[in-house]
């Protein structure tokens, strides 16, 4: 997969360090690493992506070659120390893999990584296809030396995702590096520094511009008086469907940061019009309206700004060739191409797992709550998935972290109101620990539930500092939370199994009762790290039909039939979470 040849990509290049922080579409780059076990080559799977790119910044100035890799929101996480690179510089290779979502498929945001690139200065690459990721990001590394300067490098979703094959030398060999030299003249950062980088930086900048013109990233193809511009992976989706269409180029942009211009005019000068094609932002249409108008151009440009391109979501195959049809010929595509007569595909939002441990801990809560004002603030991972219904038991969901701090915001305000926030143990880790030292510190009153399932669950079953091993395949001492908690100040802290319904859901009622921050521990592993010993079963004649375990819990393993419930024994994982309220002790382990 594309995650696959950026990792195979990277150790080509020689790679020493390679840090992260687990977030889809990026985080198969990292586990393809961890399979070749490569001597010499440190691996990580940092706490958040903020101490990975410290970490690798560190590495970088020591000479080494160092690769971080997150999703598009991580960078946001990293934002602080990145600026700051920026100006510092590095002597090794340093390259940051910021995996965007156009869709959003499983994020937050739609944000754009090319216009991070040009806020903070630094060179964009953006490739069209697994196999130019595999290349492009080899030359990555080259560039960042070349310039002393981290590169940011952009894969979309289906870049990640897509699937080719590649030839590559397993004999990876990691860089030998000189070691760090102190110069704190070079390394601190202080206000004169920062001054006397920042020309340079904005000096260098059309240098790496015109280098970029002549990069095999950025090509034309056929003739004529119309072009498209595509960038990225809307360039291969463009690629598709080219060869129907006469009389037009198709332009071709990898490096969008700083702006290949003289490649850009040199294509500009023989045409009239131009479609740009590109997924969220229009960086690259932009780019293009700048450029004619700095070169009095009187070349129509149209895209996004215009309304002739989506402003959201993906492009595909299909949807460039409506719009190039539409471009080169006036007249809109008719919608009978491959798919064009398909029906819809049906809607199927995601649920949490049958037999999941966070379904139990979000009903034991509802039902200890229930008839009183609270306020439920979500996080991001499985557990988010507690906001559908029937659990209807997410109120917000903002970032990594923010329920915790926004649960104390809820007090603040509304002090009649109980105050829960929801955090995974590996959200914890990550940005979790800072804010209950701000509940702390601030005297808030609230409850801070923990679910714990010993893993990082939504991107792959990753681990963190508490489940006791890391990437470099060592047992290392484990981490615990409730110590973690009790360091922090929170006296009050409370550990159940949230399958033991009633003591969970008296637990909570204690616990919420209290003044001050407090904490509930719900402990119990993630179905798939474990194999399914029992499966639940329903009596049908004890069934009464009355839905209460359809109603309540909205388990995907349990259905309505011939009016009484059904357990599909593919789907059951004996959690044993339904028996436990049903009212007339249908439901049972098979067997019993």
């Amino acid at each position: 997969m594309g995650n696959s040849a950026i990792a195979l990509g990277a150790m080509c290049a020689g790679v020493n360090m390679v840090c992260g922080y687990p977030g889809t579409p990026s985080s198969e780059i990292i586990e393809t690493i961890y399979k070749f076990k490569v001597p010499g080559l440190h691996l990580e799977w940092s706490v958040n992506e903020k101490a990975a790119m410290e970490v690798a910044a560190a590495g970088a100035y020591a000479g080494a070659r160092t690769l971080v890799t997150m999703k598009q929101v991580g960078l946001n996480v990293a934002s602080d120390p990145l600026m700051s690179l920026a100006y510092v510089g590095v002597k090794g290779g340093m390259v940051i893999v910021s995996a965007d979502d156009p869709g959003p498929i499983s994020s937050q945001t739609e944000q754009d990584t090319r216009r991070f690139g040009d806020f903070a200065r630094l060179p964009v690459f953006d490739p069209s296809t697994p196999d130019e990721a595999f290349s492009m990001i080899q030359e990555a590394f080259d560039y960042s030396e070349k310039y002393n300067t981290p590169v940011l490098f952009r894969p979309v979703t289906r870049v990640c995702h897509a699937y080719t094959a590649i030839t590559f030398d397993e004999n990876f060999q990691p860089k030998n590096y000189e070691g760090f030299v102190k110069d704190s003249k070079k390394w601190v950062i202080f206000p004169r520094l920062s001054f006397a980088n920042h020309k340079m930086m904005e000096e260098r900048l059309p240098v790496i511009g015109k280098d970029f013109s002549n990069n095999k990233a950025n090509l034309c193809e056929g003739n004529g008086k119309k072009a498209v511009f595509a960038c990225g992976v809307s360039w291969a989706y463009a690629k598709e469907s080219f060869c129907e269409f006469k009389d037009v180029k198709l332009v071709k942009i990898g490096t969008p940061f700083p702006f290949p211009h003289d490649f850009a005019l040199n294509v500009l000068k023989d045409v009239d019009e131009v479609l740009v094609l590109e997924e969220l932002s229009p960086y690259v249409e932009e780019s293009l309206l700048k450029l004619c108008g700095q070169k009095k151009l009187s070349v129509k440009i149209y895209g996004k700004l215009t309304g002739n391109a989506p402003h959201s979501g993906e492009l595909s195959t299909d949807s460039t060739r409506s719009l190039i049809k539409k471009f080169v010929t006036g007249e809109a595509d008719c919608g009978c191409g491959a798919s064009g007569d398909l029906p819809e595909l049906p809607v199927r939002p995601p649920v949490l797992c049958a037999g999941c441990p966070h379904r139990a801990s979000f009903y034991a809560v509802k039902q200890a709550m229930k008839g009183k004002k609270a306020f439920f603030c979500g996080d991001i991972g499985c557990y988010t998935l507690g906001n559908a219904m029937p659990l209807d038991m997410c109120d917000t969901c903002l970032c990594m972290g923010a329920g915790i701090t926004m649960a104390q915001g809820f007090y603040h305000m509304e002090k009649d109101a109980a105050c829960f926030s929801f955090t995974g143990d590996s959200t914890f880790f990550a940005s979790g620990m800072t804010g209950v030292a701000n509940a702390i510190f601030n005297e808030a009153n609230m409850t801070l539930c923990i679910l714990d399932n010993s893993t990082t669950a939504m991107t792959g079953h990753q681990p963190h500092p508490g489940t006791g091993k890391n990437m470099m395949g060592n047992i290392v001492e484990k981490i615990s939370i409730e110590n973690v908690l009790r360091g922090l100040g929170v006296k009050e802290i409370r550990r159940v199994n949230p399958f033991e319904l009633d003591k969970a859901v008296e637990t909570v009622k204690e616990v919420s009762a209290m003044e001050g921050v407090k904490a509930i521990l719900f402990e119990s592993p993630c179905i798939a790290l474990y194999k399914c010993e029992q499966k639940m079963s329903v009596n049908t004649d004890k069934c009464i039909g009355c839905k209460k375990c359809i109603r309540e819990i909205g388990c995907p393993a349990i259905s309505f039939e011939n009016g009484k419930a059904v357990i599909d024994q593919n789907l059951c994982y004996g959690c044993n979470l339904c028996a436990q309220l049903c009212p007339v002790d249908a439901i049972n382990f098979i067997g019993k």
